[in-house]
């Protein structure tokens, strides 16, 4: 969250925005996953998991209201 601010604050911005979470989030969060090693052979990495995570679930603004 503090880096997602901190990227707000750059773009000028004093609120963040779900764009500015995808923006640090792999920076963020890929070092902290941990690929099983039989993956290895699959190129399977910690910013793939993130970048595939970030591409398949949407943003909460564009959530369908129910």
């Amino acid at each position: 969250m503090l880096a997602a601010r901190g990227w707000a604050l750059i773009r000028g911005r004093d609120y963040v925005i779900p764009e500015d979470v995808k923006a640090v989030a792999t920076s963020v969060l890929a070092h902290r996953i941990t690929v099983k090693p039989e993956l290895w052979m699959t190129r399977a990495s910690g910013s793939r998991v993130v970048t595939a995570v970030l591409s398949e679930v949407p943003a909460p603004g564009a959530l369908e209201r129910r």
